[in-house]
């Protein structure tokens, strides 16, 4: 099959570098690509005048080359090009758009190997032109697009049912319980210290004399997330045996940060299934719940409401946008208490819930395995 440079397809054009009193508030918005899903924020807006290449509009394909590397095609309307982002303009071949975004969506991994940069990476444009995508007819380009975009669609269609499904639960919290933030059914309420033992974790680089150590997992801040555990990447530490016993988890431990963006300050979730003699860090709080008084669903689902994000908000300590809570703050959480009675059939409610997340993400797993082998076969 014909190979292509993406030097050789099309013509990159790369955005004008705004000075800072550029900006303004009337005129067309300034566009800077945020994140890897593409998602979009301005600069403020201009209203001088502007080379007319620099200006985007619906349809156009852009690639962000520096920070965060991406390919997407625009659908938000007409707007100005901020540097480090190329808008392509295909003027030099006949090639279905589609499959280009694809391609360079999966070369890019490629491409990330021969980033330059100290502190943001960023593709020199040489090494940009210079790489190479199988390029069949057009016809045969559109077959693949097509293909993809299906699974693709697919792929998409499973992660918003997965939302779905947990606004669902959300849903059914706020209608079981009410408004936690104004406590609109009149529940009874506690510090959390009244009803979980509290503990911090075991300090990494710790000095300790013990010759006798043991190398097991530890549950790490990345690892905690915002009502789930993150099982990318377990880290392991040793440890003494008395430590390990000392902070080893069980099932049903809630797991909640130290610090972190001020908005998740006190994030929190649930471990199901502890690895056998796994730990914790000391910027973790392990909270294990007297069952008696309150379930840890309950408890999981009660850190993502406004009056256990609002407290934390309001007692954490601040500094260059990092926020952090300490052990007694964390022991002094005002937790709602509706009857255990309630808390179950909250429990039951989202056990069923979870039983059509697995089905769908079982499905989307599939989906997106399929979808990866297909861009391996394609552009491998």
């Amino acid at each position: 099959m014909e190979q292509k440079r993406l030097g050789d397809i099309a013509t990159y054009i790369n955005g004008y570098a705004f000075k800072p009193e550029d900006r303004g508030s009337t005129g067309l918005p300034i566009i800077r690509i945020q994140d890897l899903t593409g998602n979009a924020y301005d600069l403020g807006f201009y209203d001088g005048k502007y080379p007319e290449k620099i200006e985007i509009n619906d349809g156009d394909v852009l690639i962000s080359w520096s920070a965060s590397l991406g390919v997407y095609i625009w659908n938000r309307g007409k707007g100005l090009l901020n540097q480090h982002i190329f808008k392509v303009v295909f003027d030099k071949c006949e090639v279905n758009k589609q499959y280009f975004v694809f391609a360079v969506k999966y070369k890019l991994k490629e491409m990330e190997l021969k980033t330059h940069g100290a502190t943001m990476k960023h593709i020199v444009k040489k090494d940009f032109d210079n790489t190479v995508i199988p390029f069949p007819t057009v016809e045969k380009q559109a077959d693949i697009a097509y293909i993809l975009s299906k699974i693709e669609s697919i792929v998409e269609f499973r992660k918003q049912e997965l939302q779905q499904l947990d606004d669902l639960i959300k849903a059914r919290f706020v209608e079981m319980f009410g408004d936690m933030y104004l406590n609109s059914k009149g529940w009874p309420e506690a510090k959390l210290e009244s009803m979980a033992d509290v503990v911090s974790g075991i300090t990494k680089g710790r000095k300790t004399k013990a010759e006798d150590l043991t190398e097991v997992p530890y549950m790490a801040v990345s690892n905690v997330k915002d009502g789930y555990i993150d099982w990318t990447t377990v880290k392991t530490i040793e440890a003494t045996q008395q430590e390990i016993e000392q902070y080893r988890l069980l099932a049903d431990d809630v797991l909640m940060t130290e610090g972190g963006d001020p908005d998740k300050v006190g994030r929190g979730a649930i471990i199901k299934e502890p690895l056998e003699n796994c730990i914790h860090q000391n910027h973790i709080f392990r909270v294990r719940l007297d069952e008696s008084m309150i379930l840890p669903e309950f408890f999981a689902e009660y850190l993502q409401h406004q009056r256990s994000k609002r407290y934390f908000l309001g007692c954490a300590k601040q500094t260059t946008g990092i926020a952090s809570i300490n052990m007694t703050q964390l022991r002094a959480l005002p937790v709602l208490m509706p009857p255990l009675s309630k808390q179950e059939e909250f429990v039951l409610f989202k056990a069923q819930v979870n039983k059509s997340k697995v089905a769908v993400q079982k499905a989307l797993d599939e989906t997106q395995l399929l979808f990866d082998s297909l861009m391996q076969e394609y552009f491998g």
